[in-house]
């Protein structure tokens, strides 16, 4: 295994220099730059923007702003935001960590959520209750996470008005935007958390909803077909229970193909929350990547691609490790 994992960690090299290569050029197909902007403004004066320009390498040729970026990105240097005149790391570090913390949240929905969905309508084949959990599954494949997000906004200030009529009480359920409450800077360590944490339960929901559906319906035709397979009739006929049978025998190889796509979910998911931070005004990745791109805050916006390439690799890595930890038939040496 460790040769395995040593091996990955090398070719891990040439797939992150095309991904970057790749970003970085397409980033240059964009017109001006940010400087361009302020070259409309009539009082900055055309050598203030040269010399800035020069400053942060603008005025160079591609390949050598693309050379620099690397060598700065292999000292742990992003670059600078020429919108705050930050370290790109600074200022991607929060809406990273809001994002992560709203894609975890998410898996965890997902993962209790959909497994035991997809085993009980497997198991409860053309049961009511397998019909219950398809509806709700074509529901959630089919209806956008953004749309999804606003409907539930409206359900909860409909609620409220029926909480507010019948029983005087005029408050959201839960909360439907931003981060944190008013008056969140005079709460208490564990009050911040638990703020933070209803305030992400909304968002996480939505944007587990999609994975959940897909998830259930791919899990429910995996059971369906170990459950019909020799090898389940055989432990049957030794008298095992169903129990046993059922979350031993048959969901093990099931699971299978969804740890192989781990590496894709957490991309996947942080993409998906794309629409669903915008819409809820969460502070995450995509609400800072389109104010970089309009900006054209170019450092930022590649930071940002650098930590999703850097996400999906890890994620990939992850998947095989697994691989070789559930299904005893694979082996790395």
């Amino acid at each position: 295994m460790f040769p395995f994992i040593v091996r990955r960690f090398v070719h891990l090299i040439p797939t992150f220099l095309g991904a970057t290569l790749l970003a970085f050029v397409i980033s240059q197909l964009v017109p001006g730059d940010y400087f361009t902007q302020l070259a409309l403004q009539p009082n900055i004066r055309p050598e203030t923007l040269a010399r800035m320009r020069a400053q942060y390498g603008l005025d160079q040729h591609w390949t050598v702003q693309y050379i620099r970026w690397m060598g700065s990105i292999f000292q742990g240097d992003l670059g600078v935001s020429f919108a705050s005149n930050q370290e790109v790391t600074d200022v991607i570090s929060r809406p990273i960590k809001n994002s992560m913390g709203l894609v975890a949240m998410s898996i965890v929905m997902l993962w209790l959520v959909a497994i035991p969905a997809g085993v009980y309508s497997a198991v409860r084949q053309y049961s009511v209750g397998d019909q219950v959990v398809s509806a709700f599954s074509y529901f959630g494949l089919a209806i956008p996470n953004f749309f999804f997000a606003q409907v539930i906004v409206l359900m909860l200030f409909v609620l409220r008005g029926f909480t507010r009529d019948a029983f005087g009480y005029n408050e959201v359920l839960l909360p439907v935007a931003g981060m944190t409450s008013s008056g969140w800077l005079q709460m208490g360590f564990w009050e911040k958390r638990y703020d933070i944490f209803l305030h992400m339960l909304i968002p996480a929901f939505v944007v587990a909803t999609a994975g959940m559906a897909g998830f259930t319906r791919v899990l429910r035709g995996q059971m369906l077909e170990y459950l019909e397979s020799d090898f389940i009739r055989t432990a049957r006929a030794k008298g095992l229970g169903d129990r046993t049978v059922t979350y031993k025998h048959a969901l093990r190889p099931a699971i299978i193909p969804f740890i192989a796509g781990i590496g894709g979910i957490l991309p996947a998911l942080i993409g998906g929350a794309g629409l669903v931070e915008v819409v809820m005004s969460w502070p995450g990745i995509t609400p800072t990547f389109l104010f970089a791109i309009q900006r054209q805050d170019i450092y930022v916006v590649l930071g940002l691609l650098v930590v999703s390439s850097l996400l999906l690799m890890v994620g990939n890595l992850l998947s095989d490790l697994l691989l070789a930890v559930v299904d005893p038939r694979i082996r790395y040496n």
